[in-house]
């Protein structure tokens, strides 16, 4: 009896239980804390800029050269804010900031609708041509066409005015290649039923189209947004009178109006113009993941 039960101690462990995996633990422990230290790592080279600027904007000069560095200020006071205030008229350029922002990406946004929408359901001529265009206009830089744009405004007499800070960007190809693709992966057989019981394209966009893709165009409208928002090159081309300048604009007043030494002063104005696009990506970021990846399915 007990040479029968020593051999099933002694007996090998059969594949595939406990003792391969218990090996194999340790291996998967290993992975799982560097991935979580590549998070770590990544949240802090992200955070830690955002967090110093914020600060930063509470203290006084002397506090933010000191050595060795000093993080938390003496005080928390509102000085550089209320400098910023008096400096330059930073309600005027919130509002022409938040009228442009919202015009400029509600405009882009109904332009990709239409556009990858005529380019999908409607059988019109040379429109993989027209697609082809758009993939080719995702390609050429912004920069190129900075002159050519800055001639054609100049010529219209619409330097320093809203429709000359808006009117040259509002076609999306990244928000019309978007679209296209969403719009590829949608049940044709809705949109077929819908045209049999009379409805057209302009019904059938508003009524089917739209309301099966609004994580896509949360996540056009987003990016949209935030680039409207910190558009700093072409306002500051077209304009330099303060009742039509943006916001990212008139941080380059301030700087011109206070040196460059002030630094509290900058970091303030640079909390108000971060802010609001900051609050509005962390409400919305889950719907921009989902837009993504549902315009990335061609069907």
């Amino acid at each position: 009896m007990s040479t029968t039960v020593d051999e099933r101690v002694d007996a090998p462990t059969p594949a595939g239980t406990d003792q391969p995996k218990g090996r194999r633990r340790p291996f998967r422990a290993h992975l799982d804390a560097g991935l979580y230290l590549t998070l770590i790592a990544a949240i802090l080279v992200m955070s830690v800029p955002l967090i110093w600027m914020f600060l930063a904007s509470f203290k006084e000069s002397g506090e933010i050269y000191s050595v060795p560095l000093q993080w938390l200020p003496e005080a928390f006071e509102w000085a550089n804010y209320e400098q910023v205030a008096t400096s330059i008229p930073i309600g005027r350029m919130a509002l022409n900031s938040v009228g442009l922002t919202i015009a400029g990406a509600g405009l882009k946004v109904f332009l990709g609708l239409t556009c990858a929408y005529a380019l999908v359901f409607i059988d019109v001529p040379f429109k993989r041509v027209a697609f082809v265009v758009v993939i080719f206009a995702l390609l050429i830089p912004s920069q190129i066409t900075i002159i050519p744009n800055y001639t054609l405004i100049a010529s219209l007499g619409w330097l320093n005015t809203y429709q000359g800070i808006l009117v040259p960007g509002l076609a999306s190809a990244f928000g019309t290649f978007l679209f296209r693709q969403h719009f590829r992966s949608l049940p044709i057989s809705v949109l077929e039923a819908a045209q049999m019981d009379g409805a057209g394209h302009w019904r059938r966009l508003w009524r089917f189209v739209v309301p099966m893709s609004m994580p896509t165009i949360a996540a056009v409208g987003l990016i949209s947004l935030v680039a409207e928002w910190n558009d700093y090159l072409w306002p500051m081309l077209v304009t330099d009178n303060t009742d039509t300048m943006t916001l990212p604009v008139g941080l380059t007043l301030l700087q011109s109006l206070d040196g460059l030494q002030n630094w509290g002063v900058l970091m303030a104005a640079t909390v108000v113009v971060t802010t609001p696009m900051l609050l509005i990506f962390l409400v919305l970021q889950r719907r921009l993941v989902s837009g993504l990846t549902a315009g990335a399915v061609t069907g």
